[in-house]
C-alpha cells in the first residue's frame, strides 16, 4: 500500500509504522561555501519534505538574497534562517531539520564552516552517528575540512561520507574526484575513522543526491540518500557494558521505590545482579517499569524505572552496572577537551563537570598538550583558548564512574560549566580514568653497559649487526623473503632472527589496532626490540607494512641509521590481490576492514630505499641473493664463521 493510500485509509497504522522506523542523526560540515545548506535543502526538496508555503517563501527570498543567480531557487535558504546568515550567505548557528523516507527517519544538523564557529560544529556533532563532510571540487581539501574531520574523529562518529560537491563546475571530472579522494585519504589515515564513503555530487543540480546521476557514469557507488538509508548503524550501540545512570528516585508511597533513568548502554534484565556505584552495594533487579507496563528487559536508549529486591541507598547521579563488568571509578581523569568560551581554560580555576546525571566540581591539574587540528601535531600549552583542543588531566571533588569515550560514548563524555555564568564552556571526551603514569627520570633507573665490546661480538659472529627493514603492502612477499633470508644466513653460520609484524601483534603489541597511530606504535616498539638485538650482535630481519615514511624514518633514528638497510618489496596491485590468501583486500573493498593501506588508507612509498625488489618479476631466492649481496657490499658480512 502506498503512503498516500495508507494515510487516507488508516492513519493510525501509518503513524505506528512511522514510529518504528530507525532514526539516523547526521550532520553536514566542511569549509565555508562548500554547499552544506544547499545539500540539505536539496534533500528536503527531493524527498518532498517542504510545505508549499515554505517553498514559496524561499522563492521570494531567493530573489532578494539568493546566491544562485536570477531565476534560480536558493535551497540553502531553507536552513540559513538567521538574518546575518542570509545577508552574508554563510551558516553561523547549527540548524536542525527533520525528514523521512520509507526506510528511515533523519535528523540532520547543518553546522557552520567558519573557524570561529568550530564550537558550534562540535555541539552539532556531539549526538550524530554519521557525518557528511563536503569538499568543493574546485578547491579540494581545505584547512577547515581537516579541522572538522579531526573533530568528527574526536567525537567518535563512526560513519563518514565525503561529499565532493560542485562537480558541475569542474565538468564532472573523474580525475578531479580521484585527486581529492587521494588527498583526503592521506590526511585521514591518521585519524582512525572506520567507515568512509566518497560520493561525487552537485547539490545545486541534484546529481547523486537523492538519485544516481547520468552525468557521472564512471561513478558506480550509491547516491547520498541511498547510502543514508542503508548505512548500518545498529551495531554502533554498546550492548555489552550495562550503564544505567540514575536520574530520579521515585517514591510515590511506602510500597514503591524506583530508580528512573535512561539506559546509557548495555542490556538490563529482571533478575540481573547489579552494583550501585560509587557505593559498591549489590542487589538484583526486581522489575523494570514503564508507562506502558512492565518489561522483562531494557536496552539503550530506553527510559525506564528500575526497582531492586533490597533496600539499597541509591540517589541521583549514581550508576547501576553489572558486578563483573564495572566502569572505572576515579576522581582523576585524562580527557580531550574542546574549549568553547572566550575566557581560556586555565589550571586552578574550578568548573562544574556534568557527566551523565552526575555533577561534580573539577579543575585542571595538568595540561598534557594542545593539538594543532590542521596538522595533528602536539604542542606544549599552558591554557586552551576559544575553539582550541587539548589533552588535560582533571581533578574532581567526587569520583566518577566512567569509561573511555572510544569504548562507551555515553559514559565517556562530559561538559564543563562556568560556575558563575552557568554556561557551557567546554566539551570533553574521557581517555582514561585515574592518574596516568608518565615516564620520569629516576635516580635508581640507570643504564648499564655490557662487559662485551661490540668488536668482540663482531669477531665471534663474523658479522656487523644490522636491521634489514623489509616494507611493502600486503601480498608483496616481504614475510616470505624475510624467513628465507633468515634460513640462508643461518645456514651460513650467522646469528640472525626475524621480527614479523603479525607475530609482534601476538605478544608485545597485542594491545594495538590498525589505525595510523597504532601502526606507528607497532613499528616503534619493534624497532626498540631490533635495537636490542643489534646491540647483542644479531642481524635482525624486520618485515612490516610500515605505510608512513615519517614513521619509518623515526624507526631508523631509533635503531641507528648506520645499522638499517631499507628494502622495498613491491608489485602491481592486481598481483598483490591475487596473492592475498587471507582475503584482506576483498574485506577492505567490502568495508569490513578499515584503514587498509593501499585500499582505504595511504601507503607512502620509501623515498630512498637501499634496495627495491619487484617481487612480480623476481622470485624469493633471487630476492634473498640480492639482499645478501647488499649486506656483503656494505660490509655487514665478514668471513663465514668456522
Amino acid at each position: 500500500m502506498q503512503t498516500a493510500d495508507l494515510t487516507h485509509e488508516d492513519i493510525h497504522a501509518y503513524l505506528a509504522r512511522h514510529q518504528r522506523k530507525e532514526l539516523l542523526r547526521l550532520l553536514t560540515c566542511g569549509s565555508v561555501d562548500d554547499g552544506k545548506s544547499t545539500l540539505i535543502g536539496r534533500l528536503l526538496h527531493d524527498t518532498k519534505m517542504i510545505y508549499e508555503d515554505q517553498l514559496a517563501a524561499v522563492k521570494r527570498d531567493s530573489e532578494k538574497v539568493g546566491t544562485t543567480g536570477a531565476g534560480e531557487i536558493d535551497l540553502a535558504l531553507l536552513t540559513d534562517g538567521l538574518k546575518a546568515e542570509r545577508e552574508q550567505g554563510i551558516t553561523i548557528d547549527v540548524a536542525y531539520r527533520y525528514f523521512s523516507t520509507d526506510r528511515r527517519k533523519f535528523i540532520i544538523a547543518d553546522t557552520p564552516g567558519h573557524e570561529q564557529y568550530t564550537r558550534n560544529m562540535a555541539t552539532g556533532a556531539s549526538t550524530c552517528q554519521l557525518a557528511v563532510i563536503l569538499i568543493d571540487a574546485r578547491h579540494g581539501v581545505q584547512t577547515q575540512t581537516r579541522r572538522h574531520s579531526y573533530i568528527v574523529s574526536l567525537l567518535g562518529i563512526r560513519h563518514v561520507v565525503v561529499a565532493i560537491n560542485k562537480m558541475d563546475l569542474v565538468g564532472y571530472s573523474r580525475e578531479v574526484f580521484e585527486r581529492i579522494k587521494d588527498d583526503y585519504t592521506g590526511f585521514v589515515a591518521k585519524l582512525g575513522l572506520p567507515d568512509i564513503t566518497f560520493i561525487p555530487m552537485s547539490a545545486l543540480k541534484g546529481d547523486n543526491v537523492a538519485s544516481k546521476s547520468d552525468t557521472m557514469p564512471w561513478y558506480h557507488g550509491p547516491a547520498l540518500l541511498d547510502h543514508l538509508e542503508t548505512v548500518h548503524i545498529a551495531s554502533d550501540r554498546n550492548l555489552t557494558d550495562l550503564r544505567f545512570p540514575v536520574q530520579y528516585v521515585i517514591r510515590p508511597n511506602l510500597d514503591f521505590r524506583g530508580f528512573a533513568g535512561t539506559v546509557a548502554s548495555g542490556i538490563l534484565r529482571v533478575g540481573d545482579e547489579v552494583t550501585a556505584l560509587p557505593s559498591g552495594k549489590r542487589s538484583r533487579v526486581k522489575s523494570i517499569v514503564t508507562y506502558d507496563g512492565e518489561l522483562q528487559e531494557a536496552f539503550a536508549p530506553q527510559a525506564v524505572t528500575v526497582t531492586l529486591t533490597d533496600e539499597v541507598d541509591v540517589s541521583r547521579g549514581d550508576m547501576l552496572v553489572h558486578p563483573d563488568n564495572p566502569p572505572h571509578v576515579s576522581s582523576q581523569v585524562e580527557a580531550m577537551v574542546v574549549w568553547m568560551a572566550e575566557q581560556p581554560l586555565v589550571p586552578g580555576r574550578t568548573y562544574l563537570l556534568k557527566h551523565t546525571t552526575r555533577q561534580v566540581t573539577a579543575e585542571v591539574s595538568a595540561f598534557r598538550h594542545g593539538v594543532d587540528v590542521n596538522t595533528l601535531e602536539h604542542r606544549a600549552v599552558s591554557r586552551l583558548g576559544l575553539n582550541e583542543v587539548g589533552q588535560v588531566q582533571l581533578s574532581l571533588t567526587r569520583p566518577l564512574a566512567c569509561d573511555p569515550y572510544r569504548t562507551n560514548a555515553a559514559t565517556g563524555a562530559f561538559i564543563l560549566i562556568d560556575r558563575v555564568a552557568n554556561t557551557t564552556v567546554g566539551a570533553g571526551m574521557i581517555l582514561e580514568a585515574g592518574a596516568v603514569r608518565h615516564a620520569e627520570p629516576v635516580a635508581t633507573a640507570k643504564g648499564r653497559e655490557s662487559l662485551i665490546a661490540p668488536a668482540e661480538r663482531e669477531a665471534r659472529f663474523g658479522q656487523k649487526p644490522v636491521t634489514v627493514l623489509l616494507v611493502g603492502l600486503t601480498g608483496s612477499g616481504k614475510s616470505r623473503i624475510a624467513y628465507a633470508l633468515e634460513r640462508r644466513l643461518w645456514d651460513e653460520g650467522r646469528a640472525v632472527t626475524v621480527l614479523y609484524g603479525q607475530n609482534m601483534r601476538q605478544g608485545l603489541n597485542r594491545d594495538l589496532g590498525f589505525t595510523a597511530d597504532d601502526r606507528s606504535e607497532n613499528l616503534r616498539r619493534s624497532a626498540e626490540v631490533a635495537k636490542l638485538m643489534n646491540d647483542a650482535g644479531v642481524i635482525t630481519v624486520a618485515a612490516f607494512v610500515a605505510p608512513h615514511e615519517a614513521v619509518r624514518e623515526k624507526a631508523k633514528e631509533l635503531i641507528g641509521r648506520d645499522r638499517v638497510l631499507e628494502v622495498y618489496c613491491t608489485a602491481p596491485m592486481d598481483v598483490l590481490r591475487a596473492r592475498d590468501a587471507s582475503g584482506a583486500y576483498r574485506l577492505a573493498d567490502e568495508g569490513k576492514i578499515a584503514q587498509m593501506p593501499g585500499v582505504t588508507a595511504a601507503f607512502e612509498e620509501p623515498a630512498a630505499p637501499d634496495l627495491v625488489l619487484a617481487t612480480d618479476q623476481i622470485g624469493v631466492e633471487d630476492s634473498v641473493g640480492r639482499i645478501v649481496a647488499l649486506l656483503k657490499e656494505r660490509g655487514y658480512l665478514g668471513e663465514q664463521p668456522a
